[in-house]
């Protein structure tokens, strides 16, 4: 069974703004969820965190675009009530942390990936950066 990894959206943005010199870890990471040698989840959040940037930085077009990129790429993992309710309780200092980790939680993954592993509580559930993940060894590697 692959290796379920949640997706922070600061790495995502890595990939979609070419961000250096965070691209190309976080770029490999992308392209393993694309090619299932991951299960690649994200938060719903992500979806209109991105779209928010990317059109104001860019345009609808391509905020669009990267959409449809995140869409077939990821699972998207819903945001519910239970989710709000943990993330808001849980006393965090970032709402957007919190809905991402408890989303994370939820879908069962086996570690975060992201360049912030402070944001998140200090768990059962690894927090990698995309050099640690990668330096792990998956399956096929």
């Amino acid at each position: 069974m692959s290796m379920k990894v949640f997706v922070d959206t600061n790495v995502l943005m890595d990939v979609l703004a070419k961000r250096e010199p965070f691209y190309r870890d976080s770029a490999h990471v992308w392209t393993l969820a694309e090619q299932g040698r991951v299960v690649g989840l994200v938060s719903v959040i992500s979806f209109n965190n991105i779209y928010h940037v990317v059109r104001r930085l860019r345009t609808r077009q391509v905020a669009d675009r990267m959409m449809i990129l995140l869409r077939d790429t990821f699972t998207p993992v819903v945001l519910d009530k239970q989710i709000l309710d943990q993330a808001i309780d849980a006393g965090l200092s970032d709402l957007e942390d919190a809905i991402q980790y408890f989303s994370a939680v939820r879908a069962g993954a086996d570690c975060i990936v992201s360049r912030d592993a402070r944001a998140f509580p200090t768990s059962d559930l690894p927090v990698l950066t995309p050099q640690e993940l990668l330096a792990t060894g998956l399956p096929g590697d």
